[in-house]
């Protein structure tokens, strides 16, 4: 669907905050609503935080594509701060997500899965990986329990090896297979990293979360926030659109096309009603990526765009008006240009 934009200016796209707070409000303090708590979430703190220090800290969460790491941080955080879908390499480029658990602030780091990349755009996303477990104070490494030491888990433990921040082992998706197989799993990844501690967990129930955040939020160092304490993540809404919108495209079409796709927000404009009128444009690389998105009589895109408004309207708390559009460009993820827009930037790492 496309429109003519209206020639009104933009105004500022704040970071996504949690739902219910206003700005200096502690999330405690905001009224509790189901649908905003993901089930299996630990639970939410009291509005009265306990006296003491407060403590902050930024922990990387790596790991192999499809290890359920987007799932682990929106599980942690209570809220989706990341998009999630079954395809690998989902997450492009790295997210912050706030926890808050007492005095603690666990700032983690959602990074693109680890794989041999091919593109530039592959090594844009495994150089912002990299990038942050370098920033940050400590990692936690997300295994596929049921997949096991597989040879893109070996290869990141390689390179870990060479030196990392002190490591967490996080097993994942426990509730998938007989725990018997998780002693000899954890037994030979401990022969070749050092981990401080380890995790058997599943992201998808929420089993195992409340201990690691609570482990989390008492090593975090003493000192002041990093963030707001109403923020969810260091997302602006411009970029959690885009992020909607192609976690859609991820859900709802197959084989080349979704990672070969990218959206980008072109235009942003408040309404004076309260709404927000918002201007997509998806890039593919070929005409026939072009067609299948469009689909029988533009069926398929407006189906993406129903399903991306409703999750966006939800998110925001305010009625959307998303207006998406196709465009081929062929060779995008070669483009440097296309890659700083989404977030990237192939210098890192």
């Amino acid at each position: 669907m496309t429109e003519n934009r209206a020639d009104t200016p933009e105004e500022p796209v704040p970071v996504a905050r949690r739902p219910g707070t206003q700005a200096g409000q502690h999330p405690g303090q905001a009224e509790a609503r189901e649908a905003e708590q993901l089930p299996g979430s630990p639970p939410e703190q009291p509005p009265e935080a306990p006296p003491g220090p407060t403590r902050a800290g930024i922990v990387a969460v790596l790991g192999a594509p499809n290890a359920g790491k987007s799932t682990l941080v929106n599980r942690l955080t209570g809220a989706k701060v990341t998009i999630v879908s079954p395809k690998p390499q989902t997450t492009r480029f790295r997210v912050r997500a706030v926890l808050m658990h007492g005095r603690s602030q666990v700032v983690l780091t959602d990074t693109p899965g680890i794989f041999r990349p091919k593109r530039r755009l592959d090594r844009a996303m495994v150089a912002a990986a990299w990038t942050g477990a370098q920033d940050a104070d400590m990692a936690l490494l997300v295994v596929d329990a049921r997949a096991g030491l597989t040879e893109a888990v070996q290869a990141i433990v390689d390179r870990l090896r060479r030196g990392s921040p002190t490591l967490w082992l996080v097993l994942n998706k426990t509730d998938l297979l007989d725990t018997k197989r998780l002693l000899p799993l954890t037994a030979a990844l401990n022969e070749q990293l050092t981990f401080a501690e380890t995790f058997m967990v599943s992201a998808e129930t929420g089993d195992g979360l409340e201990r690691l955040t609570a482990k989390l939020a008492e090593t975090m160092p003493e000192g002041p926030w990093l963030f707001p304490e109403d923020e969810l993540s260091d997302l602006n809404e411009r970029m959690l659109a885009a992020e909607i919108v192609r976690e859609q495209i991820l859900r709802q079409t197959h084989e080349e096309v979704p990672h070969h796709a990218t959206v980008e927000t072109e235009s942003w404009q408040e309404r004076r009603d309260g709404s927000v009128r918002v201007d997509c444009t998806i890039y593919v690389g070929r005409a026939s990526q072009k067609a299948i998105l469009i689909g029988d009589g533009g069926a398929r895109i407006k189906e993406i765009g129903r399903r991306a408004r409703e999750e966006l309207t939800r998110l925001l708390e305010r009625r959307v008006h998303l207006f998406l559009n196709v465009k081929e460009r062929p060779g995008w993820d070669e483009e440097r240009a296309r890659l700083r827009a989404i977030g990237l930037h192939e210098e890192e790492g």
